[in-house]
C-alpha cells in the first residue's frame, strides 16, 4: 500500500474516532447536562476534526459534527409530508374539564382506572425529525399538520439534536420519526432582545416567537447564532424496535440521545393528574423556559389506538392549561420615548393593573407598525401580559368595549424632546438630533457612568438629568470638567455628595479598556464583546484603526458588529470626544484584562444569589473577573459555580436541579484566596 493510501486510511480512522468522541460529549452536555471535559478541550477536538476534513474533503459526511452549519442560504423552504398527521390538542381549563376527560376515557375503554403520562406543555415550535438507520435525514415544521416546511439544515444547527442516534443502550430503529418542541430559554430570549435593541432592531414579542422566527430563517448560519434548544416527546413512527407505552417511548428516546423533559411523570389516575398540574403551576416561575400548561396522555399505546383520533386532535390526550397571566386595563395615553440612539419607542401609559404579581402601569407598543396592526388607541380597554413574564406588553385590544371616544395615535414627525426632524428608518422612527437631543445625551451619559461601564457612583439618571438640565453636561467628555464649586450650587448636592462624585469621576480615569469600550455606547457592543475586542487588539489605538475585515476574523464578531465598530470610529465627533477624555486623564489601560487572562479561574462561570456578608455583589463579580472568571446573572447549564449568600432566591433550586456546584461565601473566599 502506498503512503498516500496509508495516510488516508489513518485519517479516516482518526476522523471516525473524533466524531464518536464529539457526539459522546454533545450527549453529556446538551442532553444530560453533565459535561466531562472543558470547553477548550472540546474545541480542540473539533478543530482537529475540521483540519482532517479539510485535508480529506472526500471523507466529509452530512452527519459529521462539523456540518451543523454547512449549508448555503435557501431561496425558500420546500414542503415535507409528515409520516403521520401532527395533531393539535383539545384543552381543559379547570378541574371539571379534566374530570370529564378522565370519565370519558374510562367509559370508552370500559375500565375503572387508567394510567397516564403527564408532561409540561412547552410553548415553542413543533417539529418532526426523521432518522434512517440512526442518522438524521430530515426535519420539518408542523405546518398544517399534514405538510410542513423543510428546515433540515436549520435543525442541524441545534446542538441538542444528535445527527447520529446513540446505540450503546438500545439498538437504533431502521426508521424513527420523532416529534419535538423547539424552544428558546427565557434568559436567552431576554439577551437576544437586548442585542436587537442595541442594534435598533425590533425586539421580539416572546420566547415562542423568537424560537419560531429563528428556526425559519432562510440562512442556516443565522439560525446557528440563535440559542435554540429542543425537547422530544412523541414517537410518531418507529420500525425495528417495539414500544408499548408513552412512558417507554420517552425512555427509548433518552437512550437514543434525544433530550426529553425531566419533569415528565406517570400519573396513576385523576387525582395524580390534578396533583401534577398544581405542582407544575407552582414551579412554573422557576423554570428557565416557558410552559403554559401540562399535557395528559393515556399511557398505553394500544389503548391510544383503540380510542383513536378526531379530525384534528387525538381522543387520548388533552392539554390542561394554566390560568392566563393576561389582565384587562385601559390605555390612558401613549407617549414616545427617545432612546440612546434616537429610536422613538411608543409606550402605553396604563391604568395600573396587577399582572402575575407585578403592578404594570406602562407597556411597550414596540413601533408604529405594531400600533397600526393592533389598532391600539388612547382610551382602549386592552389585555396586558408580560412577554417572557418580564416585559409588559399589550396583547389584545378589546374593540367591543369601545365607546367612540378613543383616539388614534401616530409617532410624531418631530422629536418630542428636542424638536429635531424624525425620519423613518425601516420599522423604526428616529430622531436626527444626535447628542444635541437632550434625551439621547442624557441616556449616553448615564450609560457611560453605569456600573458595568465606568462605574461613576453618584452619576445616576436623576443626577444626570439635573446636570444636563443646568447646562453642566453638554457632552460625555464634560463629565471630566465638572468642579465641586459647580455641583454644590445645585439641589441634591452638599459638600460630601459633591466630593464623592468628583472622587468617583477621578477614579473612573483608571478603569480598564474593556469597560471604556463598552461605555462608549458602540451599537451592538455589550460587555462581553467589548472584552473580546480588547483581548484581541490590546490598545484603543489598534481597535480604532482596525478594518472591518480584521474584526470579522475574530470568533463571535460577525459583519453587523464589525460594521458598527468601524462606523463608530469613523465619525469625527466620536474621535474628538475620545481625544478630549484622554487629554483629561482617562487612561483606559488593558491591565485588568491581562490579569484576568492569567487567573486560574480562567473560563469558569459564577452566578451569585442571596446577600453576601463580606462582599457587595459588584465586589464579588469584580474579583471573579480579575481572576480570570466570568459572572452571569442567571443560572444555566454553562454555570460552573453558584455562590449562595443569605436568603437565596430561585437560582438555588434551579442550580440544584441542573447539578451545578453550589458553594457558600466561605468556600468562595477560599477559592479566590487560592488564586492570589
Amino acid at each position: 500500500m502506498c503512503n498516500s493510501s496509508r495516510n488516508k486510511e489513518s485519517a479516516k480512522k482518526r476522523i471516525e474516532e473524533l466524531r464518536k468522541e464529539i457526539r459522546h460529549h454533545d450527549y453529556l452536555y446538551y442532553v444530560l447536562n453533565k459535561p466531562e471535559i472543558s470547553d477548550a478541550e472540546y474545541d480542540r477536538l473539533m478543530m482537529e476534526l475540521k483540519k482532517l476534513e479539510e485535508q480529506h474533503p472526500e471523507l466529509i459526511t452530512p452527519d459529521s459534527p462539523t456540518q451543523r452549519v454547512g449549508a448555503a442560504p435557501l431561496e425558500e423552504f420546500g414542503t415535507v409530508r409528515h409520516t403521520r398527521p401532527m395533531l393539535s390538542l383539545d384543552t381543559a381549563t379547570d378541574e371539571e374539564d379534566i374530570r370529564r376527560f378522565d370519565e370519558r376515557i374510562r367509559k370508552e375503554l370500559n375500565v375503572e382506572h387508567v394510567e397516564y403520562t403527564a408532561e409540561p406543555k412547552l410553548d415553542g415550535l413543533s417539529v418532526e425529525l426523521i432518522y434512517e438507520n440512526g442518522r438524521f435525514v430530515r426535519g420539518s415544521t408542523r405546518g398544517d399538520g399534514l405538510n410542513g416546511e423543510d428546515v433540515t439544515e436549520n435543525i442541524k444547527t441545534i446542538r441538542a439534536v444528535p445527527l447520529v442516534l446513540r446505540s450503546s443502550e438500545l439498538k437504533t430503529p431502521t426508521l424513527l420519526a420523532v416529534r419535538g418542541e423547539v424552544i428558546m430559554s427565557i434568559s436567552d430570549f431576554e439577551e437576544l432582545n437586548k442585542q436587537l435593541i442595541q442594534k435598533n432592531e425590533q425586539p421580539l414579542a416572546n420566547p415562542r416567537n423568537a424560537a419560531a422566527g429563528s428556526l425559519r430563517r432562510l440562512d442556516p448560519s443565522e439560525t446557528a447564532q440563535r440559542p435554540l434548544d429542543i425537547f422530544f416527546y412523541e414517537i410518531m413512527t418507529v420500525q425495528g424496535v417495539k414500544v408499548e407505552s408513552q412512558w417507554e417511548a420517552l425512555q427509548c428516546l433518552k437512550k437514543w440521545g434525544l433530550k426529553t423533559n425531566p419533569f415528565t411523570e406517570r400519573c396513576n389516575g385523576l387525582d395524580d393528574i390534578i396533583r401534577y398540574h398544581k405542582k407544575m403551576l407552582k414551579i412554573r416561575e422557576k423554570l428557565e423556559y416557558e410552559i403554559d400548561g401540562v399535557v395528559i396522555k393515556v399511557d398505553r399505546l394500544d389503548l391510544q389506538e383503540k380510542l383513536g383520533v378526531k379530525a384534528r386532535s387525538p381522543r387520548w390526550a388533552i392539554a390542561y392549561k394554566f390560568p392566563s397571566r393576561k389582565e384587562e386595563t385601559q390605555v390612558m395615553d401613549i407617549m414616545a420615548q427617545v432612546g440612546r440612539t434616537g429610536t422613538l419607542t411608543p409606550v402605553a401609559l396604563l391604568k395600573p393593573v396587577d399582572v402575575g404579581g407585578v403592578t404594570v402601569s406602562r407597556a411597550t407598543l414596540h413601533n408604529q407598525d405594531f400600533i397600526d396592526q393592533m389598532d391600539v388607541r388612547i382610551g382602549d380597554i386592552v389585555k396586558v401580559g408580560r412577554a417572557g413574564d418580564v416585559i409588559p406588553e399589550v396583547t389584545e385590544v378589546i374593540k367591543s368595549r369601545r365607546t367612540g371616544r378613543e383616539k388614534k395615535y401616530h409617532l410624531p414627525s418631530t422629536c418630542p424632546v428636542c424638536g429635531s426632524k424624525v425620519i423613518k428608518d425601516g420599522a423604526f422612527y428616529r430622531c436626527t438630533g444626535g447628542l444635541s437631543c437632550v434625551a439621547q445625551l442624557k441616556r449616553s451619559i448615564a450609560h457611560y457612568a453605569s456600573k458595568a461601564a465606568m462605574d461613576i457612583e453618584g452619576l445616576g439618571r436623576k443626577n444626570v438629568d439635573l446636570l444636563v438640565d443646568n447646562g453642566l453636561l453638554k457632552s460625555v467628555s464634560d463629565i471630566y470638567r465638572l468642579k465641586k464649586e459647580d455641583l454644590i450650587k445645585l439641589p441634591r448636592f452638599a459638600e460630601k455628595s459633591a466630593d464623592n462624585l468628583i472622587n468617583a469621576i477621578e477614579k473612573s480615569k483608571e478603569k480598564n479598556l474593556a469597560r471604556f469600550v463598552y461605555a462608549l455606547g458602540i451599537p451592538n457592543v455589550g460587555e462581553h464583546i467589548a472584552k473580546i475586542l480588547v483581548d484581541k487588539f490590546k490598545s484603543l489605538e489598534n481597535l480604532m484603526s482596525a478594518s472591518k475585515e480584521d474584526l470579522e476574523q475574530i470568533y463571535e464578531i460577525g459583519p453587523e458588529i464589525a460594521d458598527s465598530v468601524t462606523q463608530f470610529f469613523k465619525q469625527k465627533r466620536n474621535k474628538e470626544e475620545i481625544e478630549k477624555m484622554k487629554k483629561m486623564g482617562v487612561k483606559a489601560t488593558t491591565e485588568i484584562v491581562e490579569k484576568r487572562k492569567a487567573g486560574i479561574l480562567n473560563g469558569k462561570t459564577f452566578v451569585f444569589t442571596g446577600t453576601l456578608k463580606d462582599f457587595s455583589r459588584d465586589e464579588a463579580k469584580k474579583l471573579v473577573e480579575e481572576l480570570g472568571g466570568r459572572t452571569m446573572s442567571t443560572v444555566s447549564k454553562n454555570t460552573d459555580y453558584l455562590v449562595v449568600g443569605e436568603k437565596p432566591g430561585s437560582k438555588y433550586e434551579k442550580a440544584k436541579k441542573l447539578g451545578i456546584t453550589i458553594i457558600n461565601e466561605k468556600k468562595f473566599k477560599e477559592l479566590t484566596r487560592k488564586t492570589r
